[in-house]
């Protein structure tokens, strides 16, 4: 539990710790400092519940996790951080539950079928990988997703060398008429998932 004690141990049971993050200056934006506490609050409960046991704070969930931004707040950049941190921690965990449960031979197959279905899709001439916006609607930028769909291809069919941070931290400009967002950011939340899985 190291990697999550890191954080979480640093929130007293009696109320906020200002120091658990660096703030930003009163002129500048940072994140809630409630939010990010209570974040971290709802992580430390989920991380210390017994296995099998229901928890409301998965990898996914830390992946999809937002703050609202507020002057003086928690600075953006330690507290995006400490959530890649958190999400790996968890992802360990819940592996590490999976293979206790299903077997560690069901948990790879699972993964080998998921990044099938990547291959799959990334294999698709490059401008049709994925479905379409409306002309005057912003989506993706087209070439920008299809040059890093290139390489997370070759990491999957050659082993070409990428890191999770890649894939989380990948950011497109927007284009009218570009890709659709929810389905390339659905692809990558797989191929995080199967990245997860097999380190």
């Amino acid at each position: 539990m190291s990697v999550v004690s890191d954080r979480l141990h640093r929130v007293r049971q009696n109320g906020l710790v200002s120091t658990t993050f660096p703030r930003t200056r009163r002129s500048r934006r940072g994140y809630d400092v409630e939010q990010v506490e209570e974040f971290l609050e709802d992580a430390r409960r989920a991380y210390a519940t017994p296995p099998g046991e229901p928890v409301g704070v998965s990898a996914e969930s830390i992946r999809h996790t937002a703050f609202s931004l507020r002057r003086g707040g928690y600075s953006a950049n330690h507290v995006d951080a400490a959530l890649e941190r958190l999400e790996d921690a968890f992802a360990t965990r819940e592996r590490e539950q999976a293979m206790l449960i299903d077997g560690e031979e069901s948990w790879y197959a699972q993964a080998r079928q998921i990044a099938q279905e990547i291959v799959d899709r990334l294999s698709r001439p490059p401008l049709h990988r994925f479905a379409r916006t409306g002309i005057l609607t912003d989506g993706y930028d087209l070439r920008e997703v299809d040059s890093f769909a290139n390489r997370l291809l070759k990491y999957f069919e050659d082993k070409l060398v990428m890191t999770v941070d890649e894939v989380r931290t990948i950011a497109f400009r927007p284009r009218k008429h570009g890709y659709r967002e929810a389905q390339v950011d659905l692809l990558l939340d797989s191929a995080i998932k199967v990245m997860q899985a097999v380190r």
